[in-house]
């Protein structure tokens, strides 16, 4: 594979070649994603913001500030490929998850205010909640929030259509291959069926995923933590947002290393654990050369929803607990 950097307006000069495609968020070949030449210059979101909703659900944490950058850039970076063995492709693609490929889905142009208003605004709702129970609440409560409070603001139809159509669209579109589990954008996750995690700032769903959680902690000591546990579709919108705002409207590439909204097995039981005092790297395969995880396998606690070379178009999850 081979790289070549051409600035706006020599790259124009070579659309027409077959096996060349745009990789950055700025543009999209006609053909593939419909070319419009245009670049995004008002995108108004601090990098602290993106960087604090963005979690540890990344791979590497995000550098929000180059990524903003890159909104501005000037260059357009086009890859080449020779056609070859899918397969051989498709794992490629795997083990560089965070690289754009050839294949990829970008969102259209005329999108992009709308990722960034509606993740904003959706910012400010998980202010106002708080952290946690952003996690849990209903799409409809986020509309009612916003509508409420006029620091969020309330979401514009064009906002609304937006998430209606991110969470309908079929993921497989992406290349994200794993099952659908809520068909609802309203789903609503019922509190009497869910128990709040002290000192984690997450939810667990009452019996099977707290019973296991319970006993993992008692198992491996004070040495793991819960990262993640319920995240609703809101929360799971909200991530996806971030995630496709750093991956510069790649579609593709953060469904790679993030469940698009509907299809996350923590709206319905699964959750996460890392090692005390990792941060950030209990999200990248770093985790499944520590201690706990070796634990984990020999207790059997880890089955693995997103092994080694799955064919679901998602990167290695060591750290997921698969409890449904």
């Amino acid at each position: 594979m081979g790289y070549v950097v051409v600035n706006r307006r020599d790259a124009l000069k070579v659309f027409s070649l077959g096996t060349l495609a745009v990789v950055s968020g700025q543009f999209a070949w006609r053909g593939i994603q419909g070319f419009d030449g245009v670049f995004y210059e008002d995108i108004d979101i601090s990098p602290a913001e993106l960087s604090q909703s963005i979690q540890l659900m990344t791979t590497p944490a995000p550098d929000a500030r180059a990524m903003l950058q890159a909104f501005h850039s000037r260059e357009v970076v086009l890859k080449t490929r020779l056609i070859g063995n899918s397969e051989v492709h498709y794992q490629q693609k795997m083990l560089n998850f965070e690289a754009a490929d050839i294949e990829d889905v970008f969102l259209n142009s005329d999108q992009y205010p709308l990722l960034i208003s509606a993740f904003k605004r959706m910012s400010r709702v998980q202010t106002l909640v708080g952290h946690g129970n952003f996690n849990v609440i209903s799409f409809d409560e986020t509309l009612s929030y916003a509508a409420k409070y006029p620091k969020v603001g309330a979401f514009t139809a064009a906002e609304t259509t937006f998430l209606e159509e991110l969470f309908s669209t079929d993921a497989r579109r992406y290349g994200f291959f794993g099952d659908k589990v809520i068909d609802d954008l309203t789903h609503e996750i019922p509190a009497r069926q869910i128990s709040k995690v002290s000192r984690t700032g997450h939810f667990l769903f009452n019996g099977d995923a707290q019973k296991l959680y319970k006993k993992l902690m008692a198992d491996l000591g004070q040495s793991v933590e819960l990262t993640s546990g319920i995240r609703g579709v809101v929360k799971q919108s909200h991530l996806f947002l971030a995630k496709t705002i750093q991956a510069t409207g790649n579609l593709s590439r953060a469904s790679r290393s993030l469940a698009p909204p509907g299809y996350s097995f923590h709206g319905i039981g699964d959750f996460d654990v890392g090692k005390v005092g990792f941060g950030p790297k209990n999200f990248t395969e770093e985790f499944a050369h520590t201690r706990e995880f070796q634990r984990l396998l020999d207790l059997g606690y880890v089955g693995m929803r997103y092994p080694k070379e799955n064919l679901l178009g998602v990167r290695y999850e060591p750290w997921h607990i698969k409890v449904v």
